[in-house]
C-alpha cells in the first residue's frame, strides 16, 4: 500500500515539533517494516499538500494538534481512506466542554464544571497540557474550568475499529483494543501552572479493569476510531479528564515494548477487525520529546 502520512508541528508548530517528529518516526517505521510505501507532506501549505499527496495514497494519518486535527482530516477524507478518527468525532473531542457533557450524559465519571473556587482552567480546544493551570482565576474566552480531581494522573492508549456492516446499523465490529495504560508525569508550578514531561508504559494498576472500562466507555461514546488516548485520574472514581482522538506521544514508549507491529494494528482497525490482546515486554519512559529509555 501506497501510505500519506502527515505530521503539522515539525513545520509549524515549534514548541510540540520535537514531539510530532518522534510520533512520525514512530509510524513511518512501522508502516516501512510492513512494506508500505510512505508518502511525506513536502514543504508548503498543509492543506493543499494533504490534497496533492492523499489523492495518490491508498490510505493516510492526520498528525496534528486537536484544535486543527477536524479540519485537515476532513481534506484527507476526501482524497484517501482515514487510518484515524473521522472528522467529526475529531472536532468533538476537540471540544472539551461539549465532550465532557456527552459523556457526563451517558454515565462516564468527569470531573465536571467549576464555576468558582480552586478549579482547573484550560484551553477549550488544547493538547500536551499546555495553557491549564489550577487557579481561583475566572476563565478567559476560548478557556474553560473543571473541578479539580486530586488523584493519579494515567492515560490509556486504544485503538477503535471502525464500524462496518450495512449502514453501520447491524454490526458495530470488535471493540476498541486496548494497547497499555500509561503513567503520566505531569508537575505543577507555584503558580498552578501544568507541565506534562512523558510517562511511563506499561502500568500494571490494581484498577486496571475499571481504568480500561472508562476509557473504553468513553470512546465508545464519542464514536471514535483508530488511535486515540484517554487521560484519566484515578481517585474515588476513575475520571475521564480528556479523549484525544488521535496519535499521542505515548506511541513511542509502546510501540517500543509491543510485539505486534502498530501500522498493522491501524490497517486492521479500518477493516473493522484489529487483534485483542496486543503482547506487550518489559517497561520504559518516555520524555514529551519522545525519548525513550528503559523503566
Amino acid at each position: 500500500m501506497n501510505v500519506f502520512l502527515a505530521e503539522y508541528a515539525t513545520a509549524n508548530d515549534p514548541a510540540l515539533a520535537p514531539e510530532g517528529a518522534a510520533m512520525l518516526a514512530v509510524l513511518r517505521a512501522s508502516f516501512e517494516r510492513c512494506g508500505h510505501r510512505v508518502i511525506l507532506p513536502g514543504p508548503g501549505d498543509f492543506a493543499a499538500q494533504i490534497a496533492w499527496n492523499a489523492s495518490g495514497a491508498d490510505a493516510g494519518l492526520i498528525i496534528a494538534p486537536d484544535s486543527l486535527l477536524s479540519r485537515y482530516t476532513r481534506v484527507l477524507e476526501q482524497y484517501t481512506d482515514n487510518l484515524g478518527c473521522g472528522s467529526t468525532t475529531a472536532a468533538v473531542c476537540a471540544n472539551k466542554v461539549m465532550t465532557s457533557r456527552i459523556l457526563e450524559r451517558h454515565g462516564v465519571p468527569v470531573p465536571g464544571e467549576a464555576p468558582s473556587g480552586l478549579r482547573v482552567v484550560k484551553p477549550v480546544a488544547g493538547c500536551g497540557a499546555i495553557g491549564v493551570r489550577l487557579t481561583e482565576e475566572p476563565a478567559r474566552e476560548g478557556e474553560c474550568a473543571e473541578r479539580y480531581i486530586e488523584g493519579e494522573h494515567l492515560s490509556v492508549s486504544l485503538v477503535c475499529n471502525r464500524l462496518v456492516g450495512e449502514a453501520c446499523e447491524k454490526y458495530s465490529g470488535r471493540p476498541p483494543v486496548v494497547l497499555a495504560i500509561n503513567r503520566q508525569s505531569i508537575t505543577r508550578d507555584a503558580d498552578g501552572t501544568f507541565h506534562y514531561h512523558g510517562g511511563e508504559t506499561p502500568v500494571d494498576h490494581p484498577r486496571s479493569a475499571e481504568i480500561r472500562k472508562s476509557a473504553v466507555d468513553a470512546v465508545t461514546v464519542l464514536g471514535c476510531q483508530g488511535y486515540c488516548g484517554v487521560d484519566v485520574v484515578v481517585a474515588d472514581k476513575v475520571y475521564v479528564v480528556d479523549v484525544n482522538p488521535r496519535i499521542t506521544t505515548s506511541i513511542v514508549g509502546i510501540t517500543a515494548c509491543m510485539q505486534e507491529e502498530i501500522a498493522d494494528i491501524l490497517i486492521s482497525a479500518a477493516h473493522g477487525n484489529a487483534p485483542d490482546p496486543v503482547h506487550l515486554t518489559g517497561r520504559v519512559r518516555f520524555s514529551a520529546d519522545g525519548k525513550v529509555t528503559p523503566a
